[in-house]
């Protein structure tokens, strides 16, 4: 007898912890588990061989519903097909079309190479994607991509006027579609031909001081009123020209006042975060001015782990947005970036006529050419040492008189 909603919503587990077998009609019943739990099961014979399929969850799948897929199923024994093995190859298909989407595959890409990034730069990858790409692209097969439809995914970056970020998101598209190539889950990369379609930043370089701006900008360090610290780090990143997350993150652990040495761990510089494990420190010889504001320096922090304590926060160090502040309370704004102290000790000293390969040393420039890079390994440390006395010679000789 056919079973009714009635009789499904009333079964009952059988009391010797057994599962109970409802029979509907065509080798259709309901299972009734001893948890409760009720599941519509369909018994069928293929080459002779008894074999269930399951048909759903009652009560989310109805009576009528659980008959409506074991007349499916049924067809398909009628045409020579077995509903359980069709069932088995629509799974691993839905499975296989759920991994060749493209945010899939973006995820896929993002956690093989984000272990050579740092935690931060990873979470901003990961965010402009999820951003700028997966609500458009993100469910498409890979290999259905093309490059006009890639290209309208990333306009839209480009017309809010955010054309670094667009320039980044093809190069990361174009990333995970080499991966898909490599794996076999499409063929071509609809990213590549994207580089002219897309508009380039107009680089600006970093604001620099000619060597007849110094006087100026010294005089003016000089009646800076603000915070004693952040003076003193302007003053030492003119005298050090280096990088200003470097001398940020500055340590007293890092500085021999005996040697006169300055010794910024790898993981401070500006290096891939792979390379950070096995890059070596970069030495900065230190000069006599430089060696004088490091003691004043000591007397304000001596007692801490950083140099450039936050006043705030003095477990942690000084934010380098210090220095941007105090540059324009200078009136520099526009006229001087703190980076471009760096540009200006290289331009005066390569016309001085130092040693080019002394001052990219100093400068902690990586090496382009891998050939060069691995046979110049030499610090110039001799050549450095006087080089950087001489520089702050220069500078106080630029110093405006009382």
């Amino acid at each position: 007898m056919p079973l009714t909603d009635t009789a499904c919503k009333t079964a009952k587990p059988r009391e010797d912890g057994k599962p109970l077998r409802l029979s509907d009609e065509k080798g259709m019943y309901l299972e009734v588990m001893p948890n409760g739990s009720k599941y519509w099961r369909l018994k069928y014979r293929f080459n002779a061989k008894e074999k269930r399929l399951a048909l759903g969850v009652y009560p989310e799948t109805t009576l009528k519903e659980a008959r409506q897929k074991r007349d499916d199923a049924r067809r398909r024994l009628a045409n020579g097909e077995d509903p359980g093995e069709q069932r088995k190859l629509e799974k691993m298909l839905k499975q296989v079309a759920t991994a060749n989407k493209f945010e899939a595959i973006a995820l896929e890409w993002h956690a093989r190479e984000s272990h050579e990034w740092s935690a931060a730069h990873s979470e901003r990858v990961l965010s402009a994607m999820q951003t700028h790409i997966f609500p458009y692209i993100g469910d498409r097969p890979i290999h259905e991509i093309r490059p006009l439809e890639l290209l309208e995914v990333l306009r839209k970056v480009e017309s809010a006027g955010n054309i670094d970020t667009t320039k980044r998101l093809r190069q990361r598209c174009s990333a995970v579609f080499r991966l898909a190539i490599l794996t076999g889950r499409c063929d071509s990369d609809p990213a590549a031909p994207l580089t002219d379609a897309l508009k380039s930043q107009q680089s600006t370089p970093r604001k620099a001081l000619m060597r007849e701006d110094i006087p100026a900008f010294l005089d003016a360090l000089e009646k800076y009123d603000g915070n004693l610290q952040t003076k003193l780090m302007m003053k030492l990143m003119l005298l050090t020209f280096t990088r200003v997350g470097e001398m940020a993150m500055a340590r007293w652990e890092e500085i021999d006042f005996d040697k006169a040495l300055w010794t910024i761990p790898p993981e401070h510089r500006k290096l891939p975060e792979k390379s950070k494990k096995t890059a070596p420190p970069h030495l900065v010889p230190l000069s006599k001015q430089s060696l004088e504001v490091l003691r004043q320096l000591h007397a304000i922090s001596g007692g801490r782990e950083h140099i450039f304590p936050n006043r705030n926060s003095p477990r942690r160090p000084m934010s380098p947005e210090t220095l941007r502040r105090a540059l324009h309370s200078m009136g520099f704004r526009g006229k001087a970036d703190v980076h471009g102290f760096r540009s200006t000790a290289s331009t005066i000293l390569n016309e001085e006529g130092f040693n080019p390969d002394a001052i990219e040393r100093q400068l902690s420039h990586i090496e382009t050419n891998k050939v060069r890079a691995a046979y110049n390994r030499a610090e110039y440390m001799k050549e450095r040492i006087e080089m950087m006395q001489w520089w702050s010679h220069f500078l106080k000789a630029q110093t405006k008189p009382n």
